[in-house]
């Protein structure tokens, strides 16, 4: 749990049972909900002894870890957890069907709209929406956990498949280069991405699974990673040094392998596209340390860690080893803060609804952070989420467990204003096949 003194300022996090015990105490008092943050009363940070923290970052395309975690000469121990969801595919969807209204209504006989073409030149270092939205979110909670905890440093997987991170400092050239310590786990996280982790041929998974050459060596085929696929052990020793034509004799499944071997990576190059930006980002609000994933992978494979996002950004970097991880996970979507737009369209791009402009109705805000106690009638029940607000004062409110529709705006408590997130509590096992 996140800690503040009298004076907002952080303090070293402390346990759950810790910060019950001062809250019953009447030492401090909750200064958020989520993620559960308390400030003490009688206690400021000058006369405190705080260690410090360090952050852990796994950037994905669609996801992305950061885990909180204190490190004492090289061991590392988790304090809390956080998936964020991006939202980019969302964005990339709505510009999309914008760029459709206005083709239509350039097209269309409608009223003369002046050109546009002197100002659609772009900025160096300009980046796509979707792509703008990952480095910014990612940002953004980097600077709310420096106000929440005492962060002294950032550590941040700079690229998912950098494979001259092999050469451990320096190049590497013929025999030397495939002796490295961290040889092959770049090219094989890179093959475990692409496929998702499963054998090309047969479809099995949680398997051992081998590196095979869709053209084999012996028939003139490359180490080229276009040329590689993964394969079961099975499947690898059967198909031997033939090509793939030969061992694969249905059209249709030889037609997949193929195009999947061709396809292009997309989540992986928009990772790469705003690795550089991200640090930029990270480097002007804290020290900060890039890491390839091939050692993230290594650090994770030696403290015999499972796969996913959060755990990875714990192994980010140097370490020795990882002695204590979290077992839940807070996991915070992008949900945005609603729209400057008033009406809604139809299919046309014609306006078919017109929106109230106010956005507050009886105190409370679409998107904000609640808690309704019904006492009576078929509703009758406690219920946590977020809120949909109506002008009629009859809300909806969205839990884990669905939404509730019709409670009236006198049940309901503000727990927190809405902040663009959603937030989801859950274990650690149940996040682990979340990859991309």
């Amino acid at each position: 749990m996140f800690v503040l003194d009298k004076h907002g300022r952080p303090l070293q996090p402390c346990t759950p049972a810790r910060a019950r015990r001062l809250l019953k105490s009447g030492r401090a008092v909750v200064a958020r909900h989520t993620p559960f943050v308390i400030r003490l009363k009688d206690r400021i940070a000058a006369d405190s002894q705080v260690d410090g923290v360090e952050l852990g970052i796994d950037p994905g395309s669609r996801h992305t870890g950061i885990a909180v975690f204190t490190a004492v000469a090289g061991e590392r121990r988790a304090r809390f957890a956080l998936q964020l969801d991006h939202r980019g595919a969302q964005i990339q969807k709505k510009l999309a069907k914008r760029a459709t209204y206005r083709r239509r209504r350039r097209s269309a006989n409608l009223r003369y709209r002046a050109p546009r073409f002197l100002n659609r030149a772009r900025p160096g270092g300009w980046l796509a929406p979707s792509l703008r939205h990952r480095v910014g979110s990612t940002a953004s909670w980097v600077d709310r956990l420096v106000r929440w905890a005492p962060v002294r440093a950032v550590h941040v997987e700079q690229v998912a498949f950098d494979t001259h991170a092999i050469s451990a400092g320096r190049p590497l050239e013929g025999a030397e280069y495939q002796h490295g310590t961290m040889y092959g786990y770049e090219v094989r996280e890179y093959l475990l991405f692409k496929f998702g982790r499963a054998c090309v041929y047969c479809g099995a998974t949680g398997v051992p699974l081998n590196i095979d050459h869709v053209r084999p060596r012996s028939r003139g085929g490359s180490d080229r990673v276009s040329n590689l696929v993964l394969a079961c052990i099975r499947c690898n020793q059967a198909k031997s040094n033939r090509p793939v034509e030969e061992f694969v004799t249905d059209r249709r499944a030889l037609a997949r392998i193929l195009a999947q071997v061709k396809a292009p990576l997309r989540d992986a190059a928009a990772v790469q596209s705003v690795r550089w930006a991200l640090w930029r980002a990270l480097d002007q609000l804290l020290p900060t340390h890039s890491a390839s994933g091939g050692r993230t992978k290594w650090n994770r494979t030696r403290c015999g860690l499972p796969k996913s996002h959060t755990l990875d950004a714990l192994a980010v970097g140097k370490l020795t080893i990882i002695t204590e991880a979290v077992s839940r996970v807070l996991i915070a979507g992008c949900a945005g803060r609603g729209s400057h737009a008033r009406t809604r369209t139809d299919k046309y791009g014609f306006a078919r609804l017109r929106l109230p402009r106010r956005k507050q109705f009886y105190g409370f805000a679409t998107g904000d952070l609640v808690r309704a106690v019904v006492p009576s009638g078929k509703k009758a029940g406690t219920y946590t989420g977020r809120v949909a607000v109506r002008a009629t004062g009859s809300f909806n409110i969205a839990t884990a467990h669905g939404t509730v529709q019709g409670v009236h705006h006198r049940h309901v408590r503000l727990l927190q204003r809405a902040d663009g997130y959603t937030y989801t509590l859950t274990k650690e096992e149940e996040v682990c096949g979340l990859r991309a």
